[in-house]
């Protein structure tokens, strides 16, 4: 195995130097659009496609299919959109990188190979391994995926080998486009020094990429603006500073402009600092400029070394969950749900009287129960969802939700256990009584955690097309990077007191995105002007943003001030309880938490709100 010493540098070739390097995204998650790949090569001029397949369910559900498998754990779609899209990206001189590798990149290049002989294209293809940490310590039971987040370095060297195509696994989203742009530009990795900054710009444009059409109009809160139909996938150029320009391909439908871009950046990201493993990107520094029709520059942004531990996304099973709706139509909801509730909990029993717990693998607590008797599950939860309205037009309309969710280590106690308990009320329980689906016998789901390893510890190889492993050195770490804290803004000039106000919508004047991490969720509020943003820094403090989402009142909150972006951006810790996987909550990802903020009524000063195309005047 080759290995390239800390101060030796890898051999810049395989793709063209200087310049503006344009660099397309084709999917923001496994089963997005399937046409995008061909789209992206036949729309305009590209140097490098990209494509993200990777989340943390992703990750769990190759999991399971390596289980089945051993030969399986990639992304078998972009297998499918290579069978067109290769042979197009060999004649416009594309490279392509993706993470679609997932669990077994070497797996996934081998197919590449074989696909490019059948369909008589000639390519290179390389891969990026040293991710899979399963085998490397002991994580816990039941743990089926240990992933950590590798940065660009492996994909930089794959292109400078002369790749066409380079597979990866578990690399951070933002590395599809720091790989290439640092190869590119011969940007130095080390970690410190000159190219901090441009490697954090690119950073931050990768970031805007990496949800696809999220960056053009996709999941907008002012989508009402613009014709979404069919939003085209979103490009970057990337400059040899770091600075970009995000746009899209002539023609294609959508809009890129500052709320689009303002919206990205916010999703998913937390306070000033965003750490990565090629460099701590300062999202603080981020200006934004519209420099004309769908063209949307990022510059200024400022890098510090990454931090000294590289992130290790952990999946593992975490029991076994069922779910029944029942449906309650017309009057007298209430008392139909406590009908109903208090019958399945007669059948299930009661709480046992000491509880523990459940972990895969482990028995709930509990008193031990004959063969054939039901045992309460050891989590159950009811939720009443009340869609109904009065005097409605349609039975649909007429009715509300009941939703009961249980959780258990053994799938017994939520399968017939519980789904016999529903179905023999069908009689004998409120007047109008169904259910939304016939109960099934419960299903696995799964945890997700973060863990976190020195990053010494993790050894990231390049795969290069002739089949050299080369061992690529670690960034230089700054230990205590995230100890030192970034002052805080100060709070822009409050507007006048006394301004007549109005009741509406915070959505009236504010934009919101809101998105998960693991159990945590975060949402990102930004408004389009400085006199709003003067309003919004004051008055959606954490206390309010309590009061206006109830269900975050009892946990931790924190709250990032990004005056360049005139945007706030919130954590709420613990809200999605074990991650998206498990489904512990209705919006399981807080997909659609930024627009129930937005929903919720406030004091707007009347002058912020003139002219609102949000508003009614």
């Amino acid at each position: 195995m080759s290995r390239v010493g800390d101060g030796e540098r890898i051999p810049r070739s395989g793709l063209p130097r200087g310049g503006v390097l344009r660099i397309g995204n084709a999917s923001g998650f496994y089963g997005d659009r399937f046409d995008a790949l061909r789209e992206m090569l036949t729309g305009g001029p590209l140097d490098v496609l990209t494509g993200d397949y990777l989340a943390e369910l992703t990750m769990l559900i190759l999991g399971r299919d390596r289980l089945k498998d051993p030969r399986a754990g990639y992304a078998r779609t972009f297998l499918r959109q290579l069978e067109e899209g290769l042979g197009l990206a060999r004649e416009r001189g594309v490279r392509i990188v993706t993470n679609a590798g997932g669990l077994n990149p070497a797996g996934l290049a081998d197919a590449v190979r074989e696909l490019a002989e059948r369909v008589g294209v000639p390519t290179r293809v390389a891969h990026v391994e040293g991710d899979d940490l399963l085998r490397r310590r002991e994580w816990g039971d039941g743990v089926l995926t240990a992933n950590a987040y590798l940065g660009g370095a492996g994909i930089a060297a794959c292109l400078r080998a002369g790749a066409e195509v380079v597979v990866t696994g578990r690399v951070t989203d933002a590395a599809l486009v720091t790989g290439p742009a640092a190869a590119h530009f011969g940007w130095d990795e080390g970690g410190t020094g000159p190219d901090l900054d441009a490697l954090a710009g690119a950073v931050v444009g990768g970031h805007v990429l990496e949800c696809g059409t999220q960056a053009t109009g996709g999941n907008y809160s002012f989508f009402t603006r613009h014709d979404l139909r069919r939003p085209g996938f979103p490009l970057a150029e990337i400059h040899a500073d770091g600075s970009a320009v995000i746009t899209k391909h002539d023609g294609t439908g959508g809009v890129v402009d500052l709320g689009t871009v303002t919206a990205q950046l916010l999703y998913e990201t937390g306070g000033a600092r965003y750490p990565g493993p090629d460099v701590t990107a300062r999202i603080d520094t981020v200006r934004l400029h519209q420099e004309g029709p769908d063209r949307v520059r990022i510059s200024g942004v400022r890098g510090e070394p990454p931090p000294p531990a590289l992130k290790v996304g952990l999946n593992r099973i975490g029991g076994w969950r069922n779910e029944i709706v029942f449906v309650l139509t017309g009057l007298d909801i209430e008392a139909k749900a406590r009908l109903v509730r208090a019958q399945v909990e007669d059948a299930l029993g009661a709480p046992a009287a000491s509880a523990t717990p459940v972990t895969a693998g482990t028995p709930a607590a509990g008193t031990p129960v004959a063969p054939g008797a039901r045992r309460r599950p050891a989590e159950v939860r009811w939720e009443l969802s009340r869609t109904d309205r009065p005097d409605a037009a349609t039975e649909e309309t007429a009715s509300a939700l009941l939703r009961l969710v249980v959780r258990d280590s053994d799938p017994e106690a939520v399968g017939r256990a519980v789904t016999g308990a529903a179905v023999e009320l069908a009689l004998a329980s409120y007047p109008g009584f169904h259910v939304t689906a016939p109960p099934g016998k419960g299903a696995p789901y799964g945890v997700f955690e973060a863990a976190y390893i020195d990053a010494d510890e993790v050894t990231q190889v390049a795969v290069l097309p002739d089949g050299t492993r080369l061992t690529l050195p670690t960034p230089l770490r700054r230990s205590g990077v995230d100890e030192e804290p970034v002052p805080s803004p100060g709070l822009p000039e409050p507007l006048p007191a006394g301004l007549p106000t109005r009741r509406v919508p915070l959505g009236a004047v504010a934009g919101a995105r809101s998105g998960d991490k693991g159990g945590d969720a975060n949402v990102g509020v930004w408004v389009e002007s400085e006199e709003a943003w003067r309003w919004l820094a004051h008055e959606l403090t954490v206390e309010r943003f309590r009061q206006l989402l109830p269900e975050t009142a009892a946990l931790p909150v924190e709250r990032h001030l990004l005056p360049y972006l005139r945007a706030v951006n919130f954590t709420v810790e613990g809200l999605l309880g074990e991650g998206v996987a498990a489904r512990a909550r209705f919006d399981p990802q807080a997909k659609a938490l930024g627009e129930w903020l937005r929903s919720r009524h406030v004091d707007l000063p009347v002058s912020l709100i003139a002219g609102s195309p949000e508003v009614p005047q």
